[in-house]
């Protein structure tokens, strides 16, 4: 998928960037169709594998950098390359000043006037949701846009928090905000692209999370806890999720009704989350919990556009 988002942040780095992706292959291949890599003077992000491929593709994509443009280019592996693959890969290598625009979240774009396959790939986007799968059509590339990131806001980085983190953060398509109490309470390491927030008072951190939201709520109090719950109650939020036992849900089901919360906004909590039969230790209950979170994507997905 065409990720707009990585494109245009490098390109704020850098200035104009090559993209390199794989438009098609017959045999066997280093990475899918679809698969992309950034390219600038100095470095790079992503790849599409097989080495000597990637190699040459980089070299190339910087010859480019300067007059810009675009090419394509098709390799057999073996013979050209010296490679162990028996297949051929195409590259279509594009250099960018700025991000492209999605239409109905796909981007098209090739050589002449648009093929009516592509316009009809395009109707249906539109008109269904139906994403086309990358590649070329008819000497066109198409390419399913990466949808915005989910928001997941994780409150505590004590040991659960800590594992949880290091479990999801290298997933795609999250941006994790990470919140408690003091800078000190955070791991000296970080995992790359998570956001961390210490704030003294976190429940006055709720009114900046977007609306749209997934929160874990994880911290070392359950004052905190339920101070955290009555604040997402009143702000709103996608999903809320919170650890403890039956009993804690049990007792703050009774508090958060004596601070005016009504049985339906507060049964949109969930507690307990994660997977009991994986055990107490942190890292199985982040494991529990990452599932979750992983298997209710498209029922999210749907809730947040109705």
């Amino acid at each position: 998928m065409f990720d707009l988002g990585a494109l245009q942040a490098a390109i704020d780095a850098h200035g104009p960037v090559a993209r390199v992706v794989i438009a098609a292959h017959d045999g066997s291949s280093p990475r899918e169709v679809g698969a992309a890599m950034l390219v600038w003077e100095s470095g790079q992000a992503g790849t599409i594998g097989g080495g000597a491929l990637e190699w040459e593709a980089l070299a190339r994509a910087r010859a480019m950098l300067a007059s810009g443009g675009a090419r394509v280019d098709r390799q057999a592996l073996g013979p050209a390359l010296g490679q162990c693959c028996g297949g051929a890969v195409t590259l279509w290598t594009e250099v960018y000043a700025a991000a492209p625009v999605a239409e109905a979240g796909v981007v098209a774009r090739g050589p002449g006037e648009m093929p009516l396959a592509v316009t009809r790939m395009l109707a249906r986007a539109r008109g269904e949701g139906v994403m086309p799968a990358p590649g070329l059509v008819q000497g066109w590339l198409i390419e399913p846009a990466v949808e915005p990131k989910r928001a997941l806001w994780v409150w505590g980085a004590g040991h659960v928090g800590r594992a949880l983190v290091a479990v999801l953060a290298p997933l795609p398509g999250l941006a994790i905000t990470w919140v408690d109490v003091a800078a000190e309470r955070f791991p000296g390491v970080v995992p790359e692209g998570v956001t961390v927030l210490p704030v003294a008072a976190p429940e006055a951190a709720v009114k900046i999370a977007p609306m749209e939201a997934e929160h874990l709520l994880l911290t070392y109090s359950h004052a905190l806890d339920l101070a955290l719950c009555d604040a997402l109650l009143r702000h709103g939020f996608a999903s809320l999720g919170l650890i403890g036992s039956a009993t804690k849900w049990a007792r703050f089901r009774s508090r958060l009704a004596a601070l005016g919360h009504g049985a339906e906004a507060v049964g949109r909590i969930d507690c307990p989350i994660g997977n009991p039969a994986l055990g107490k230790h942190p890292q199985a209950i982040a494991v529990g919990v990452a599932a979750e979170l992983l298997a209710r994507r498209g029922t999210l997905r749907r809730k947040i556009k109705a």
